[in-house]
């Protein structure tokens, strides 16, 4: 599956979906975010049940000041619309391999039970 494009319009639609998304936070100017593109490209289409959004810090500013990106490449996952993950700096495609794989084996059950306790305990 092709990367998309996520904008203030499409962001929150496309994350808080069922499933697993990885974001990639980007700019043109970025050396290292044109180092990752590739493999962030490439593991798009070896893993077409997950949605690879690319989101341009340049052409969404508020977008990525909501999101607390201070240094890009930004990469994030979700996972049924839960944040799993958010780290500066280009990956390896073997620590993107493995990330993935972190994020299928998840259960989620368990992760959502433990997003209610910590919820329940900040009131």
């Amino acid at each position: 599956m092709a990367t998309v494009e996520l904008t203030k319009d499409t962001f929150e639609n496309t994350v808080l979906g069922d499933g697993i998304v990885l974001v990639d936070v980007w700019a043109d100017w970025c050396g290292p975010c044109k180092m990752f593109a590739p493999i962030f490209d490439a593991s798009s289409e070896e893993n077409s049940d997950i949605v690879f959004g690319k989101l341009d810090s340049d052409a969404e500013p508020e977008l990525s000041g909501a999101l607390g990106i201070q240094a890009i490449p930004t990469l994030m996952v979700f996972r049924d619309g839960i944040g799993l993950f958010q780290q500066a700096g280009a990956l390896p495609k073997p620590a993107l391999d493995d990330l993935i794989a972190q994020a299928r084996a998840l259960d989620m059950d368990e992760v959502r039970a433990q997003v209610a306790a910590q919820g329940q305990g900040e009131q």
